[in-house]
């Protein structure tokens, strides 16, 4: 077999080497090109955004909560302030085991079950680089006894603030309302970005409804920091703008003065400065203290307070709706002299009780016997109930409605803080709507007397008697009257607003209900005559009283033989001095029984403490 041979081609050869040598300089040039463009990207182009987050790793941006503002009366006297305190704060990025940090903590300073709970609401929802507080208002022994175990809770600090605290208590609590901390449901409504490392927030009140102003706004700061989050120097600080201080139309020396007048009764007082609407004192009793909140109350302590069958939670001023009794019959007295059903001298025979044509129930007066003939004049100062009754059935349920409503009865009187409710002015529209029924016009008789289905707030009840104290000039309730910026001395008024004008057709008509409220105080017959003994100054006003429940149609009421809490309220309006209205008031104790004999002489020592008694 013949062996064959193959002769290489050394040229062929040659010639492929060099291509592939070519081809693999070729890549490794574009290999170098592209490692190049990528340096040149990272180095130049993106050269800002990983400097940043190369500082990022040492450099934190903190949040830097505002001063919340100042409250004070129109005194100048100090409401609301704020404290230095001591949080305890977690950082939940710096810590590995978040259980087991918690436990060891409550066995250094003790966590309550309320601070354990609102804390994790909050770590799943705030972003675990920013800190999350856990306990509020530690004392001393609590700081000294985390500082010396400090380096076994990385990412654990104990941080100086200020806490809101009312110097007063009890006082007017009602009317500031308080701050507490923020919680899931808080964090819906605010504006995160302008909320980051606060912890408060107003809830109800004042606190709330000038939140905004008080509030303030947040700055940050850069901070250098170690690899276990401690902070080592400030590097840039934007500074916060502390909330605005508010300045109340509220006189805390009258507000005390009223508040201690209630004794043990439950009610509520509200006075006003016929002449811009000024609010001078806001009552509601029993009242809690706000200090309790600041901080996170106790859930049995909270139980005590909401289960309490007198209701101190409740803002009486602002949210009690009750019927006006005999305190709305000087308005219905205007209603019929401006209408022209009735005249000054105009009279009525009262036997003590009254009844519709055609029927034969009676509709009873408070005193058995009755007045015999009366007059408007002497129907409001001996508070006769049938001439009201006659009154009321004259002008009917809708010109009642109409003319009552010019007053601000059945409306929000659009004061300057939240919760406040409209009461109730009765009419056939109304009962058609909300209830499907005809009108009656035994309705329309007890409608007459502040009874039925009338019922008011002490808010609605003084603005209305400020109203007539002020000739028909409605002029809005308020509550603030200045503004001040932080670290200023200058105050920015709030000017008063004027709501409203009643038509006044004739000036004697409202002089001779006014007349003849100031004879309920001063005449030897009125129904308030021991509150207005001794008073150097006049005083136009009007006794009232509210069943609390009916009463069969010849059954009757005796406050000795049925519990506390079923006895008629009091109640009772007045304005003084008469010649030159400053001050308007609307007192209103529950289950008190007569207005006179308890209601006025609280109102008394209201108008005293304004009018006589400087303020501190």
């Amino acid at each position: 077999m013949q062996q064959q041979l193959t002769l290489k081609d050394h040229f062929f050869e040659t010639r492929l080497f060099m291509r592939r040598i070519i081809a693999l300089i070729i890549l490794g040039s574009v290999l170098l090109l592209v490692l190049l463009g990528r340096l040149w990207y990272l180095q130049v182009i993106e050269h800002e955004h990983f400097t940043t987050l190369s500082e990022d790793n040492r450099v934190k941006l903190q949040p830097v909560p505002p001063n919340r503002g100042l409250i004070y009366d129109r005194n100048g006297i100090l409401m609301a302030e704020n404290l230095p305190s001591y949080r305890l704060e977690i950082t939940p990025e710096q810590v590995d085991d978040m259980s087991a940090t918690l436990s060891a903590l409550e066995d250094i300073i003790g966590i309550r079950e309320i601070d354990r709970n609102r804390f994790e609401k909050l770590l799943s929802r705030k972003p675990r680089f920013e800190a999350i507080p856990l306990r509020f208002h530690l004392n001393d022994k609590e700081v000294a006894q985390f500082s010396v175990n400090r380096h076994k809770f990385p990412g654990v600090e104990i941080t100086a603030g200020l806490a809101r605290h009312y110097p007063h208590g009890k006082l007017a609590a009602h009317a500031l309302g308080y701050v507490s901390r923020i919680d899931e449901q808080a964090l819906r409504s605010l504006d995160t970005s302008n909320y980051r490392g606060t912890t408060h927030v107003g809830k109800i009140g004042l606190e709330k409804t000038y939140e905004s102003l008080l509030h303030g706004t947040v700055g940050y700061q850069q901070v250098e920091t170690t690899a276990q989050g401690r902070v080592l120097r400030v590097l840039n600080r934007t500074s916060p703008v502390s909330g605005r201080n508010l300045y109340l139309t509220l006189d805390l020396h009258v507000q005390a003065a009223a508040e201690q007048a209630f004794g043990d009764y439950s009610g509520s007082a509200v006075a006003i400065n016929p002449k811009n609407g000024d609010i001078l004192a806001l009552v509601s009793l029993p009242a809690y203290d706000p200090n309790a909140f600041v901080n996170g109350i106790d859930y049995d302590d909270y139980a005590a307070l909401n289960n309490n069958d007198q209701e101190p939670l409740f803002n009486r001023a602002l949210r009690g709706q009750y019927p006006p009794g005999s305190t709305i019959k000087p308005f219905m007295g205007l209603a019929g002299l401006e209408q022209g059903i009735t005249g000054r001298h105009s009279a009525t025979y009262c036997p003590g009780f009254y009844t519709l044509p055609g029927s034969t129930r009676k509709y009873r007066d408070w005193k058995r016997k009755g007045h015999g003939t009366v007059s408007l004049h002497s129907a409001i100062v001996q508070s006769c109930d049938v001439y009201f009754y006659d009154l009321a059935g004259s002008l009917g349920i809708d010109r009642i409605h109409d003319y009552l409503g010019q007053f601000g009865f059945g409306k929000l009187t659009g004061v300057d803080i939240q919760g406040e409710l409209s009461g109730l002015l009765p009419s056939k529209e109304w009962k058609r709507r909300r209830r499907n029924e005809p009108w009656f016009p035994g309705e329309t008789i007890i409608t007459g007397i502040g009874q039925g289905f009338f019922l008011v707030t002490p808010t609605q009840l003084a603005n209305a008697t400020a109203t007539l104290a002020n000739n028909g000039l409605v002029m809005k309730p308020r509550i603030v009257h200045a503004e001040q910026e932080a670290n200023r001395n200058e105050l920015l008024p709030r000017h008063p607003e004027l709501a409203e004008t009643i038509t006044v057709n004739d000036q004697d008509h409202w002089d001779a209900v006014i007349n003849a409220m100031t004879d309920v105080v001063h005449s030897p017959r009125g129904t308030a005559r021991k509150a207005g003994a001794g008073s150097p100054y006049r005083i136009a006003g009007k006794t009232g009283t509210a069943q609390v429940f009916g009463l069969k149609e010849d059954e009757e009421y005796d406050a000795a033989t049925i519990a506390k809490k079923l006895r008629d309220h009091a109640l009772f309006i007045a304005f003084a001095p008469v010649d030159n209205p400053q001050i308007a008031v609307a007192v209103i104790v529950e289950n008190g029984g007569g207005g006179g004999a308890v209601a006025a002489p609280i109102a008394r020592t209201i108008m005293d403490a304004y009018l006589l008694e400087k303020s501190p």
